[in-house]
């Protein structure tokens, strides 16, 4: 079996349309546009590559940015306040706390400060609260972007076995809470699940977030299933996922690839949840 391609950029490319639609639509109906503010610490070259692509993709879809840049030396005390700030202006729909964050400043703990009303990146406790029982609210992107490729590619969740492999608060626990949702008989797997191989090939659906390069084995995968590689491994041959994708194609029915699979669904999605959050925020429905 050769499995088909899962072409997350074409899919994000699809949903920054449907945003850019909305936003209009959004705008011509004589709404401010929605508004996203960043906040980045520091001067981590990455951190500051993603950050100016969420800015750059928030003007392409017609959403007010606000960039917000401290040194890397800021106090705890100056990043509350500027959270704050944001919480109370208006024009800001959603923020992002970008991490991670230098130590000084604990930006897990911070992160919690920011409204759950404009938590566009669903890391809030009550977003997480939300997500748990089962009522509307802001979810994380990555684990959204999953759920939005699957949809798109007519998987059917209900009854089916899906494992995640991986158990952060960023993307395993909350797309496991997602799947579960959607009526999928989910098991969550981590370091210390045994036989975990034969675990994984149970799966219908196939969830890898574990951050190892080529962790899932092609045997791992069951003929005919849906692997979703969330991982993204810097090696000397490059960018690689956390599945053996040559192996694991070869036994599945659809799989992502490593570039241009889960990644470019991340930004998408917080374009739509800015929306969202921004729509929200004006007692509208979420998503027309």
């Amino acid at each position: 079996m050769a499995a088909g391609i899962i072409d997350g950029k074409a899919i994000a490319q699809q949903v920054r349309a449907e945003v850019a639609e909305e936003v209009t639509a959004w705008v011509q109906a004589g709404h401010e546009a929605p508004g996203l503010a960043t906040v980045l610490v520091g001067e981590d070259p990455a951190s500051a590559v993603y950050v100016g692509g969420k800015q750059k993709a928030s003007a392409e879809v017609g959403i007010q940015g606000f960039d917000h840049r401290l040194d890397q030396g800021a106090s705890r005390e100056e990043v509350e306040q500027l959270l704050l700030e944001l919480n109370d202006d208006p024009r800001v729909s959603g923020i992002l706390l970008q991490l991670p964050t230098p130590p000084q400043v604990d930006g897990g703990a911070l992160t919690e400060l920011i409204d759950p009303a404009k938590d566009v990146d669903g890391l809030t406790p009550i977003s997480t609260g939300l997500l748990a029982k089962g009522r509307p609210g802001l979810r994380p992107c990555t684990p959204s972007g999953v759920m939005e490729m699957l949809r798109r590619h007519d998987v059917a969740l209900e009854g089916a076995d899906a494992v995640v492999i991986g158990r952060s608060d960023l993307v395993g626990k909350p797309v496991a809470a997602l799947l579960l949702a959607a009526n999928a008989t989910v098991t969550i797997c981590h370091s210390r699940t045994h036989d975990l191989a034969d675990v994984a090939r149970r799966a219908d659906v196939l969830v890898a977030a574990v951050g190892r390069p080529a962790f899932v084995q092609g045997d791992w995968v069951k003929e005919g299933a849906v692997v979703i590689d969330v991982g993204i491994n810097r090696t000397d041959e490059g960018l690689v996922g956390d599945v053996d994708f040559a192996a694991a194609a070869a036994r599945a029915r659809l799989i992502t690839p490593v570039p241009g699979g889960v990644g470019p669904m991340t930004i998408a999605m917080l374009l739509r949840n800015t929306v969202h959050a921004a729509r929200a925020q004006a007692g509208e429905p979420a998503w027309t």
